[in-house]
């Protein structure tokens, strides 16, 4: 998977680039990181890229040539950039998981251009860009962290990159649930213990317990993820009443 990044502080993609899962992605060949400045294109005797907006107002907008002088540069390159090219800000698209798992899937890759200052030259919008990304309903100085979420989110999806490929299964948001508990050694901490179910060795009741326990912290912390998948069908609403969580399925409307 190639991914290019084009922002004013490429050293920010490139640091964080090398750590972790990302930085063993691309030691291991899965995942080929580009970061670009966007200021190495400036026509400014300065290297400046932002200029003040028409109209008035407060703050300054990152100009338009700048960004599509870096972007055609490599494009024109004997390398080429992976499309589509999607301009992180917050009116875009919102960024979730089934959205990253479309990335990652992908054959060639894409690119991602980092917004910075008070907006983006609308043009880019209209006449480079391929759509627009949102990390979520919130403003950051800039798109570099949005864009290190997004290729970390994607990267993960990767095959070959966790190890193993079943965990990517098991997480938040990828069957429209949230996670269930997790808990590790020692089986007993500060007079707290791990369920007894999880200690059990019988994989059919850990697998039954997991998913109830998904179901029953998606309803209570974010039931929008369980009217987005069409509700609790009769047999997850038959394990919550097994668990004692008629009261959380009365909260939200629910029968039996």
């Amino acid at each position: 998977m190639r991914i290019d990044v084009f922002t004013i502080f490429p050293e920010v993609i490139k640091h964080y680039g090398d750590a972790s899962i990302l930085g063993r992605a691309r030691k291991g060949g899965l995942l080929d990181l580009r970061a670009h400045d966007i200021r190495s294109a400036s026509t400014d005797p300065h290297h400046g890229v932002d200029d003040a907006p028409f109209g008035g107002g407060a703050g300054m907008v990152l100009a338009p040539q700048p960004v599509f002088g870096a972007v055609e540069a490599v494009e024109g390159s004997e390398d080429g950039m992976p499309r589509p090219l999607l301009l992180l800000t917050p009116s875009g698209r919102r960024f979730d998981q089934q959205v990253a798992a479309e990335l990652a899937g992908l054959p060639s890759g894409f690119s991602l251009i980092c917004g910075r200052y008070e907006g983006v030259d609308h043009r880019v919008v209209e006449h480079l860009a391929d759509g627009v990304l949102s990390a979520g309903d919130f403003v950051l100085a800039g798109g570099e962290l949005a864009a290190l979420v997004v290729v970390e989110a994607v990267t993960r999806l990767l095959p070959g990159v966790l190890g193993n490929d079943e965990s990517t299964g098991d997480e938040s948001f990828s069957n429209g649930l949230l996670e269930y508990p997790q808990y590790t050694r020692p089986a007993e901490f500060r007079g707290w213990e791990v369920p007894p179910v999880l200690r059990s060795g019988d994989h059919g009741r850990v697998s039954r317990w997991r998913h109830g326990q998904s179901l029953a912290r998606t309803l209570r912390q974010r039931p929008d993820l369980i009217d987005g998948r069409g509700g609790l069908t009769p047999d997850e609403v038959s394990l919550l009443v097994e668990m004692d969580e008629v009261r959380l399925l009365r909260d939200h409307g629910y029968d039996w």
